[in-house]
């Protein structure tokens, strides 16, 4: 398997992922308020970084290398540290848990960086 086509499937499973469990959060967790409202923010942050790791790959096409998942990498990683944690939240991990949200905000800007930084060179 090409190497993007790892991220573009990785990055549809993360969409997939945010679209459930918003819906979840909507249809399921009504009782719960303070759970429905992290279940929605993850979600939120979830899809909207998957849909730029995907941009990520279409602009790194054809440029090849490593520096082309890096910004992928960088938001499905967030994603799984950021929404990951707020959806453990939701589920009744320790407080503890929270420690970890900032580390995958941390990523998300660290892939945007990365962005400014190398995608306008055709090598996102």
């Amino acid at each position: 398997m090409a190497e993007g086509t790892l991220w573009v499937r990785l990055a549809a499973a993360s969409g997939l992922i945010s679209v459930a469990t918003g819906a979840f959060a909507t249809h399921g967790m009504s009782a719960h308020p303070a759970a429905q409202e992290l279940l929605r923010t993850g979600a939120q942050y979830e899809g909207l970084h998957a849909l730029a790791a995907l941009a990520a790959v279409a602009l790194a096409r054809g440029s090849g290398g490593r520096s082309a998942t890096v910004a992928p990498a960088l938001f499905l990683g967030g994603s799984m540290l950021f929404s990951g944690s707020l959806y453990a939240l939701a589920f009744g991990a320790p407080r503890l848990v929270g420690a970890i949200t900032p580390l995958g905000g941390l990523s998300f800007m660290a892939g945007w960086a990365w962005l400014i930084w190398r995608g306008g060179k055709g090598r996102a």
